[in-house]
């Protein structure tokens, strides 16, 4: 990681500063609200129908968010897998973002709606979660979007940071994925875990970013050789994380991070276009 682009941000160092005043003056730091989220001016103002819904899942209830396009015509779904954080007003922020481009977003709530203090209690709590409940809450979900009136039988994923890699499995555990949409997520290292992908995968990447670059060449390799289609695209300047660090909304905006976002939706938007 490039330590100096990320702090020479000035609206980074003054958030710094405050934070520190925070806690030097009380022992405590700020809010997850104060400090992570943003997003809200954009749900509020959106002409777009966006609300929460209750998914049944056994004995379990699953939250999730969705947000319709604003079209006459029946669109495809997207599932939208989280970050750390969980599911952010960001988050639901860019599943109306989506629904802007003619989708349904859909994004199951993981977490419970649990809310964070950091990114290493935030780290902490989704690593619980295990790859049994990762499949039967993007299961659920799947089913239920599918079963939408206003869907067209269209169905796709998109995840970022661990739901990135997350999107990636699931897309070898759901044949009925037409695309996968993979931002800066790990990417599969074993036979089996491609074997089974039915969908093209596209993946969004920053470049300092080699954590998890350096398991892009191993995808590449399995599923070339699975005869499955792979397009990794590595955003020059970007960081982990760009989507959510470049959105121009984000207090701390990274000026590298939001080129690589603009980039980036301009290629996913001729992606989803591909969607029928």
């Amino acid at each position: 990681m490039n330590w100096f682009n990320r702090y020479r941000d000035l609206a980074y160092w003054l958030r710094l500063i405050v934070g520190l005043m925070f806690a030097c003056q009380g022992g405590q730091s700020l809010s997850a609200e104060e400090y992570k989220d943003f997003g809200k001016d954009r749900l509020n103002s959106s002409p777009r129908h966006g609300e929460w819904v209750d998914i049944k899942s056994g004995d379990r209830t699953i939250k999730a968010f969705v947000v319709y396009p604003e079209r006459k015509d029946k669109a495809p779904a997207v599932l939208v897998i989280q970050e750390i954080f969980g599911l952010t007003d960001w988050l639901r922020s860019l599943c109306d973002e989506l629904a802007e481009n003619g989708v349904i977003a859909i994004a199951p709530d993981f977490l419970n709606g649990q809310k964070f203090e950091d990114a290493d209690s935030a780290s902490k709590a989704v690593s619980a979660v295990t790859q049994d409940q990762i499949k039967t809450v993007l299961d659920a979900t799947a089913d239920y979007a599918l079963k939408i009136p206003a869907c067209n039988g269209t169905l796709a994923v998109c995840g970022f940071c661990r739901g990135g890699g997350w999107t990636f499995a699931y897309a070898n555990e759901n044949p009925k994925l037409k695309a996968a949409y993979s931002f800066y997520g790990t990417a599969p290292d074993e036979t089996s875990k491609v074997a089974n992908i039915q969908c093209p995968v596209y993946g969004f990447y920053g470049e300092n970013d080699e954590r998890v670059n350096a398991t892009i060449p191993k995808a590449e390799e399995l599923m070339k050789a699975a005869g499955k289609k792979y397009e990794p695209v590595i955003y020059k300047g970007a960081g982990h994380g760009f989507m959510r660090s470049g959105e121009p909304s984000n207090p701390a905006v990274r000026e590298g991070d939001k080129k690589a976002r603009d980039e980036a939706w301009e290629r996913w938007k001729k992606l989803l276009k591909q969607l029928r």
